[in-house]
């Protein structure tokens, strides 16, 4: 196995599985550290731990750590959002010290650039498009809000560990200084780099510079990279490879990112779309019931859009009225519940957004592994179940996709 992958949420697997899949290797997605690791170029390893307790997080990214070293992986990778979603607790920090100690290694580098969709980042300061992080809708994420740019106090906040930074003028240079900068960063202590990219290019050369570093942390580009890398040295890339999407398509929606919303915004005129609304299904729980018999009529007319996602004002008064961690679990039970019933309805094609809610819909069809196929749009693939097999998925992280990206689902549904 060339790459082991650990990955903070489903959609974040998912998105470094996608472009594993780009790159040319064998990809298997698994949700929890497997029994048995597959066999296949790479194996990423699903887990929900991006808002988990510190000690869980920790517990769970280091059994998958043992589970894919212990099957021969050459690499690990630890997967977290390009918007480097977390709290002043954790879990980025605390997970990488975990793997270190778990892989008897003294250094790591930090890596959330993704210049395909616009996250860059410049002296150790994370952009989204031109603006800082800080002053981008992130600020206001329920559950992760980033106020601070900057990744050196960010991860400093998280970690016991030195973090240092290699800085883009040393990138720019090449391979060789970097790989100087990481031994002077040792030296001194530094358990951790923060490295600048801006482009793609910028990643080739962090890759190249990490071949020889046992444990890689990062957004999902560096991976994709790195995949692209081992590719090179051995044949071309596969063909594309498709899956036969069905309808109808049940397109169901946790996420309250800014780009999500603009999403639903436009589906809401081209396909029936149903809310659920938090403080309804709290008082009386026959309203998934009702929402689910509206789902089945419209079914029989073509697909359906159910959704939960609000403004950020509306999200915070209904995380006031129920409290955030019942709010959270109250959607998530619904989701999974709505999915499980779609399916006995006949549905096998789902295109989730949300990283909570992809993960609940899983859970409740006990899906426990996947393939991939092409994109459907730039870090969000089409997936295939292999156990149980029948089911294809689009899972999508919040801020991913075009304003289109429900459309083309349907566009591409036969």
């Amino acid at each position: 196995m060339h790459l082991g992958a650990i990955a903070d949420d489903v959609t974040g697997g998912t998105d470094l599985a996608g472009l594993l899949r780009r790159a040319g290797l064998d990809v298997v997605q698994t949700f929890d550290a497997p029994d048995r690791v597959p066999r296949a170029d790479a194996v990423v390893v699903s887990l929900k731990i991006r808002t988990a307790s510190v000690q869980a997080a920790s517990a769970a990214a280091a059994t998958a750590c043992t589970a894919l070293a212990s099957a021969g992986a050459e690499q690990i990778y630890f997967k977290y959002c390009s918007t480097f979603d977390s709290t002043d607790e954790g879990n980025i920090g605390p997970v990488i010290d975990t793997l270190l100690e778990t892989l008897g290694a003294d250094f790591t580098i930090a890596c959330p650039s993704y210049p395909e969709v616009a996250r860059t980042v410049y002296l150790g300061h994370l952009f989204v498009g031109k603006v800082l992080l800080s002053e981008s809708s992130m600020r206001y994420h329920p559950l992760t809000p980033m106020a601070d740019s900057n990744l050196l106090r960010v991860l400093g906040r998280q970690t016991s560990s030195r973090v240092g930074l290699v800085d883009l003028s040393t990138i720019d240079a090449g391979p060789r200084a970097v790989c100087d900068r990481f031994d002077e960063l040792r030296r001194s202590g530094h358990r951790i780099a923060i490295c600048d990219a801006i482009f793609d290019r910028h990643l080739e050369t962090i890759a190249e510079a990490s071949r020889g570093v046992r444990l890689l942390t990062g957004g999902a580009a560096l991976g994709g990279v790195i995949a692209r890398q081992a590719r090179r040295e051995r044949s071309a890339g596969p063909n594309e490879r498709r899956f036969d999407v069905t309808r109808p398509v049940a397109m169901l929606s946790g996420s309250c990112s800014a780009a999500t919303l603009a999403q639903l915004q436009h589906a809401r005129t081209l396909v029936p779309a149903l809310e659920i609304d938090p403080m309804k299904v709290a008082e009386d729980p026959a309203e998934l019931e009702r929402i689910f018999e509206r789902a089945t009529d419209a079914l029989t007319q073509g697909s359906v859009l159910i959704y939960s996602s609000g403004e950020p004002a509306a999200v915070k008064d209904v995380q006031e009225r129920l409290g955030r961690s019942h709010a959270a679990a109250l959607i998530e039970t619904a989701f999974g519940k709505l999915a499980t019933r779609l399916a006995d309805a006949g549905v096998r094609t789902f295109v989730v957004a949300g990283g909570e809610t992809s993960a609940a819909v899983l859970h409740a069809l006990r899906i426990r592994m996947l393939t991939f196929g092409d994109e459907l749009d730039p870090g969000v693939p089409w997936t295939l179940s292999m156990d149980p097999e029948g089911f294809v998925f689009a899972l999508k992280s919040g801020n991913f996709g075009s304003r289109e990206f429900f459309t083309k689902a349907l566009d591409v549904a036969a």
